[in-house]
């Protein structure tokens, strides 16, 4: 089989917002919404190893469906605020959409499922239409909806399925806003209520079963700060009848009957085993870990995780001897201003813990190997919990800057462990967390960037020592050469965040003197710290969530005024000599380009072309032209001026641009991108179309003015709206350029274009390959770029002991970088011979 054309080297994501949306399944793959679809995680590889792209809503909540035999799952679960549920089956080791339920008119909101004989599946679902469904799924495309169960003015937050011991019949528990649980039993066909399990003082919030010998537990999570265990066992006919014995103090029971076609009824008993008390703000999970077989007999570990807002997660055991339940293990995060934990799960062997937090990062926790009864944080994937708008590699190529709608700015790099061959992809900086949504970003330098906001300031951001140091250790460069490329004398320890303020200030080495120093209170304002303080790391893997929150932010070294309006758009020179930046604009007065100089950070120039908002610009690789495509359907091209002796600083002149009536595109112009050879850019536009302009033959600066710049490819018709574009920067084995569209739906495709075909026949473009289903985005391409040099990031410092082969071999793959609408961020391994 030939090798695929394009292989996906990382996806950033983390989990939605939502309770329910996170599950670990007995495989050992942790499955969690993600946007509008649903990511599959190796936590011992460290990388999302499949997207699942099926609802066309947010995915709210994912289950396993958990196998009796504690195999592998096969099914798996998900349901979204489309008001669907898919069941995902496997098929030839990969997941495919199987049975699809509709009949909920509200949002689903939680889910369980269990196999009954014969391999029918049961599923549960509440939704926020205040009913709860039950599904027979039977082999068919169709799935049957046994019965609804309407609540009228109430919510289920929560609901779990389990088999009654001894028996083949489901019992269903429900959890919500009526601050009790409900128990159905399916006997006969009809969904009966058993009985409602009182005592919870405020929304119960998780319900989770386990089945334990003959007996069945229940644990029950609510915003009343408490946990409840409920045990259910069967009576025999004769206790039932018994005459209570005084003498003897015992629980409440509560009892149940089930009637059955062909047997007898039985009866069933639940008692309070126990209440937890020991969180300090609202508990939204419960989970119970895993069975497990022994001795060819399936096991379950007494042992229930808890996770709270109050940012800790509990696992709680009986003692042994008392039987009482008691706190055995707590972990989290200590103060911060972040919201806590909204679910948690436990590996299958009960070593590893995870939470989601309300920032969607994931939290994993690992029992430490060498000293009992210790945990530690261990190393998980991270992303953006919004769309992302813009993303930039550094100029070296060894790192990738993404900004995004959740008003945060993100590093990520590739980290090898010692012992492991291949590298994964981490976030290890998080240099901006601000107050308005990150639209767009240019890199200035190897370790500096400016970025735009939905505010009318540009602010440079410059990396601090702690930092530099820390990547260091990480990608494993040498710290001296990475220091000395960024002046290091002058470079601060890190930087902090004033509590009401939206700048990063730079905190020294002085200041962390004086900071250990104190000691006491030496003034009012000491005592009460309103800072996040900065601790400087030394890191030597991935930062967990709660360090990239506090002691990974970069220091703000300037602001720039001068636009009217929200920034748009930005872009920088090869040189890093120039930025040019654009903001939202209706009219042609605020719709022009402004020019600052990276050396003094002064406004060299205003560029006035456009009448809408500029939507991107691009510098020509040898820095002489500015691209600028814009809302009103034109592009206009800027030429450099030869530096006289009255200006010695760069200034631009109109050198051509589109009217109304000789533009091509009929749409918006989305993106642009020029080739390596700076004689040809591309634009990309909303009416389907790509096109490839040119040529500008900038070497000779003597041209006249307005030389005719008209397109020289044929009309690319891609089939959508085109959102992205981007040139590769290496050329192709016959020297035809690559290009890389990305488009509305989610797809990327690869182009390659040939200048000397000619433009009439349309034989310059050959499709070469694409994004398959389950590789591309589920929403909009905002962004691509390439990697600027070719080989692969993270690989290059294994090339100093590779041969010639293997080193052409390196020099045949380019990397690309996707930024979209689905919250992800998306690194793609190309290889140019396969094309």
């Amino acid at each position: 089989m030939a090798a695929p054309v394009i292989e996906t080297c990382h996806i950033a994501c983390c989990a939605n917002r939502t309770p329910n949306v996170v599950s670990w399944g007995r495989g050992g793959t942790i499955a969690f919404g993600t946007c509008t679809s649903v990511a599959l995680y190796d936590p011992q590889e460290r990388r999302v190893v499949a997207v699942l792209n099926g609802h066309t809503g947010r995915v709210n909540t994912v289950q396993w469906i958990h196998r009796e035999d504690c195999a592998p799952e096969s099914h798996l679960v998900s349901g979204g605020s489309d008001n669907r549920l898919i069941v995902w089956e496997v098929q030839n080791g990969k997941f495919i959409q199987s049975v699809e339920c509709k009949g909920h008119t509200g949002a689903v909101c939680a889910v369980d499922a269990i196999y009954l004989e014969d391999s029918k599946v049961l599923v549960a679902s509440s939704a926020s239409d205040s009913t709860v469904r039950l599904w027979l799924l039977d082999g068919a495309k169709e799935a049957e909806c046994l019965h609804t169960l309407s609540f009228g003015n109430s919510f289920m937050m929560d609901v779990s399925l389990a088999l009654l011991p001894g028996s083949k019949v489901p019992i269903l528990a429900c959890g919500g806003d009526n601050s009790q649980v409900d128990l159905y039993v399916l006997s006969n066909g009809e969904l009966q209520k058993s009985m409602s399990l009182q005592g919870h003082e405020d929304w119960v919030r998780g319900v989770t079963w386990a089945s334990l010998g003959g007996e069945l537990l229940l644990a029950s999570c609510s915003q009343d700060c408490l946990i409840r265990v409920w045990r259910l066992c069967a009576k025999s006919g004769t206790d039932a009848h018994t005459e209570d014995d005084h003498t003897i103090i015992k629980m409440k029971e509560d009892v149940f009957e089930v009637r059955e076609k062909d047997v007898s009824s039985s009866v069933f008993a639940v008692t309070l085993e126990t209440v937890l008390a020991g969180h300090e703000n609202w508990v939204y999970g419960v989970h119970w870990q895993p069975p497990v077989y022994k001795g060819g007999e399936l096991q379950q570990p007494l042992s229930l995780l808890s996770a709270s807002m109050d940012k800790t997660m509990i696992i709680w055991a009986p003692e042994e001897g008392s039987g009482v339940w008691v706190e055995q293990v707590r972990v989290g995060e200590v103060g911060g201003n972040t919201l806590g934990f909204y679910g948690c799960q436990m590996s299958p062997d009960g070593s590893m813990i995870a939470a989601h937090a309300f920032h969607g990062a994931l939290h994993l926790w690992c029992k430490d190997q060498d000293e009992k009864g210790q945990w530690r944080p261990g190393v998980v994937i991270s992303g953006h919990f919004n769309a992302v708008q813009d993303l930039s590699w550094d100029p070296e190529g060894e790192f990738i800057l993404s900004v995004g709608s959740d008003q945060t700015t993100r590093l990520f790099t590739p980290w090898r462990k010692q012992n492991d061959k291949q590298a994964t992809w981490h976030e290890i900086s998080r240099p901006q967390i601000h107050g308005y949504d990150m639209q767009c970003l240019a890199m200035v330098g190897r370790f500096q960037f400016v970025s735009g906001a939905d505010e009318k300031v540009l602010r440079v951001f410059q990396a601090p020592r702690n930092f530099v140091e820390n990547f260091a250790n990480i990608s494993g460069t040498s710290k001296e050469k990475l220091l000395t490329s960024s002046d290091a004398a002058n470079l601060p320890e890190g930087a902090s965040t004033p509590a009401l303020g939206l700048s990063n200030k730079a905190v020294f080495q002085g200041d962390l003197a004086h900071k250990s120093n104190e000691g006491e209170f030496n003034s009012v304002s000491d005592q009460y710290q309103s800072e996040s303080y900065f601790n400087p790391l030394i890191m030597t893997e991935p930062p967990p969530e709660d360090h990239l929150l506090q002691n990974t932010l970069w220091p703000e070294v300037q602001k720039l005024y001068g636009h009217g309006f929200e920034m748009f758009c930005l872009a920088s020179d090869s040189g890093r000599a120039l930025v040019a930046s654009a903001c939202k604009a209706s009219k042609a007065e605020h719709a022009g380009v402004l020019l600052w100089s990276t050396a003094t950070w002064r406004q060299l120039q205003t560029l006035p072309c456009h009448t809408l908002t500029v939507t991107q610009m691009a510098f020509s690789l040898d820095a002489q032209l500015l691209l600028a495509v814009s809302r009103d359907r034109t592009w206009s091209l800027w030429r450099r001026n030869p530096p006289t002796a009255e200006s010695p600083e760069p200034r631009f002149s109109l050198h051509a641009h589109t009217e109304k009536d000789t533009a091509v595109h009929s749409r918006i112009i989305w993106s642009c991108d020029w080739s390596p050879d700076s004689k040809y850019f591309v634009t990309s536009s909303r009416d389907k179309k790509v096109i490839v302009w040119g040529p500008c033959g900038s070497e000779d600066s003597d041209a006249p003015l307005s030389p005719e710049i008209k397109p020289c490819s044929s009309i690319l018709d891609v089939g959508d709206s085109a959102t992205a574009v981007a040139f590769c920067p290496t050329l192709c084995s016959d020297n035809s350029f690559l290009l890389a569209v990305g488009l509305e739906s989610g797809r990327i495709l690869l182009y390659r274009w040939s200048p000397d075909l000619g433009s009439a026949g349309g034989n310059d473009w050959k499709h070469c390959g694409g994004t398959d289903i389950s590789q591309s985005h589920a929403l909009t391409v905002k962004r691509l770029r390439w990697r600027p040099r070719a080989g692969r990031a993270g690989r290059e410092n294994q090339e100093d002991g590779a041969s010639e082969g293997e080193r052409e071999e390196e020099s045949s793959w380019v990397q690309l970088a996707s930024a979209s609408a689905d919250h992800s961020v998306k690194i793609f391994n190309i290889n140019k011979r396969a094309l």
